[in-house]
């Protein structure tokens, strides 16, 4: 017997005059050797299929985890560009949008609770749909497609309202905007902005479970820092536009800021999720094995499901959504109000008693675009972050065929962190097995080891996770000095350094998680079928294959856990906004800024949870064994 404890003892010497060649039986399909095998040796490929569970079990036809080219991970992601360029428009002019139709800033702090209750409800069960969609162009395009015609619907319908019931109540150009149709407005906008929510989560759960199945495991980093630069870019083109007096130049497509805003942001959304659609080919559906659980959903058996993944959800994940839970209890205030927060400042000198509703009205129009300007100024520093920080980063998981301690194990047992373990692949991966197995570990590339310089040694993602928090604590904590609009301004684009990371380091971290344990599942897919044993039967059963740690649910929880405290922080901010709100015609309102600090003690919450949660890697899977390697200093 070979003994273990070096790379040179832990192969067999296959050249050996008293080890005979025995052929592979044919059964065994995909099984690439780089020599003969002998009968008797512990590294037989009988030996080691018939014990699923053996230290050096091999996958069975398994594909070279093949790395995903720049341009396939731009065309990914582009579609969440144009979705950003919707939200934008909605967080940076919906609320003085809404003030403009009459509402109070109360009754809109309750019209924003729209988002966060479908998101709640819509996500979940999305991703739930989408996860047992068998539809064989793709699980997720249905969704996206749909959702984008629904978002592009509901939005001109809500920038129109006011002349929708203008028509509907028979009224002329000259009308006053009062009493009932002010009322029937109202009403028609609040629908609106419900039926565009749920349009928006629809297609955003689709996308997102569309990236995360559209990259290997160990690009899901890669992949979720070009989302982000994406939505960088769409931040910037929205607030670009809100700052611009577009019905200057763009007057057929509205007279108002918020229609051609609308009508912009619609055919950005569907310019970019078309090409996502038509260029990137989803896995076909039909190709894996249905999930065990029930197929048509009631329902009580919707929510019970969902519960059962949330019981299920993986440690690192768990952690990702606590985080998230408390962060965005401070992200709610400041994403929704931060505009006003600065237009009230900016107002603030020139309002006084006798004033216009028309000159209170052209006043707040241009503090919107002012607030706008700022919002630009944050999305370029956010762009700039995407772009900057994924460099600085140590990468927590690294290509298996990497080598060395930085090999992310490709098998979903057993794993072996000697060089002896081998992936049965094809192509240009055989090569890599045989180079590894004599010693010869391939040489990074000249740009990637240049690349390597650029980061900072125990700079991880988590840790600069933690580091965005406590400076957004720190940020909204300063409003208590700030008294101009051109210092709220600056922070404002501070912020977007946390928001970078916002929008990077859980998605990143959650989709990796996924993607590392829905490559496992397939694996174990393909050993099953070549020794379906009763002891791999129930392996294989006992692992997931209800789908409930596929992506579509679990990027669900993971919304849950973004939007729910949002209603938590929508009656946080209703409750500050009926004590201290004065009228808009009013200097002094200082209710926003207290909100914006109710946020500053949710990210300290957030900071702290993070400080306790472990580095990604070095963790156990589900049975014990040895699942990641982290390529961080650990």
């Amino acid at each position: 017997m070979p003994r273990r404890g070096s790379q040179s003892e832990d192969v067999v010497n296959e050249q050996s005059p008293l080890i005979s060649p025995r052929p592979v039986p044919s059964s065994i399909e995909g099984v690439a050797l780089a020599g003969p095998i002998s009968p008797i040796s512990p590294i037989s490929p009988i030996s080691q299929l018939s014990d699923p569970l053996s230290e050096h079990a091999l996958a069975v036809d398994e594909p070279a985890v093949e790395s995903k080219s720049i341009p396939y991970l731009i065309l990914l992601t582009l579609a969440i560009g144009g979705l950003q360029i919707v939200w934008s428009v909605e967080l940076s002019n919906g609320t003085p949008f809404l003030l403009s139709l009459g509402m109070s800033k109360a009754l809109i702090a309750i019209v924003w609770v729209a988002g966060p209750v479908t998101g709640v409800l819509v996500q979940p069960y999305i991703g739930l749909k989408s996860d047992q969609c068998r539809i064989s162009w793709g699980r997720r395009k249905p969704f996206m497609i749909g959702g984008t015609l629904g978002t592009i619907a509901t939005s001109l319908l809500l920038a129109y309202s006011k002349s929708i019931m203008s028509v509907f109540g028979g009224l002329g150009e000259d009308a006053k905007y009062e009493g009932s149709w002010r009322i029937m407005t109202i009403i028609f906008a609040t629908v609106m902005m419900w039926c565009l929510d749920f349009s928006i989560n629809v297609v955003q759960a689709a996308i997102r479970a569309f990236i995360c199945d559209g990259a290997p495991a160990h690009q899901q980093e890669a992949a979720n820092a070009w989302a982000s630069r994406i939505v960088g870019v769409g931040n910037v083109f929205g607030y670009l536009f809100g700052y611009l007096d577009l019905p200057q130049y763009f007057s057929f497509f509205g007279n108002s800021q918020f229609k051609v805003l609308v009508t912009i942001a619609s055919m950005s959304l569907a310019t970019t999720v078309g090409i996502s659609v038509l260029f990137i080919k989803e896995r076909n559906p039909l190709l894996d094995s249905p999930n065990k659980g029930p197929s048509n959903q009631g329902f009580f058996a919707f929510f019970k499901q969902v519960f059962k993944a949330v019981q299920r959800l993986p440690p690192q994940i768990r952690k990702v959504c606590e985080i998230q839970f408390v962060q965005w209890i401070g992200w709610f205030p400041f994403l929704f109000y931060i505009t006003t927060y600065i237009g009230q400042l900016y107002v603030n000198p020139d309002l006084h008693p006798g004033l216009s509703d028309d000159e209170v009205d052209k006043l707040w129009e241009k503090a919107t675009r002012i607030g706008t300007l700022a919002l630009l100024a944050y999305a370029i520093t956010s762009f700039s972050a995407n772009i900057i920080l994924p460099f600085l980063v140590v990468p927590s998981y690294k290509r298996p065929d990497e080598g060395g301690e930085d090999i992310a194990p490709t098998s979903p047992i057993g794993i072996s962190r000697t060089s002896s373990h081998v992936g049965l692949t094809r192509g240009r991966s055989n090569s890599l097995i045989r180079a590894t197995m004599h010693g010869d570990t391939p040489k990074p590339s000249f740009i990637k080891r240049a690349l390597k310089i650029l980061q900072i040694p125990g700079l991880t993602l988590r840790r600069a996770w933690l580091g965005s928090q406590l400076l957004f604590a720190l940020c909204m904590f300063s409003t208590f000095f700030i008294s101009s609009y051109q210092a709220a301004a600056v922070m404002t684009a501070i912020m977007g350094i946390t928001w970078s990371l916002t929008l990077w380091a859980p998605f990143a971290l959650i989709s990796a998680e996924i993607s590392v344990r829905d490559e496992a599942r397939r694996r174990k897919e393909r050993q099953k079928k070549v020794l379906p044993t009763e002891e791999w039967h129930h392996h294989v059963d006992s692992n997931g294959q209800d789908g409930s740690d596929q992506a579509g649910i679990v990027l669900g929880i993971h919304n849950v856990a973004v939007s729910a405290p949002q209603i938590l922080s929508t009656l946080i901010c209703s409750a500050v906004f009926k004590a201290l709100q004065k009228p808009r015609d009013e200097p002094g309102d200082a209710s926003v800024g207290w909100t914006l600090r109710i946020g500053g003690v949710a990210a300290l919450g957030a900071a702290f949870i993070t400080w306790r949660m472990q580095e990604p890697g070095q963790q156990e899977d589900d049975n014990g064994r040895y699942a990641q390697v982290s390529a961080g200093d650990q």
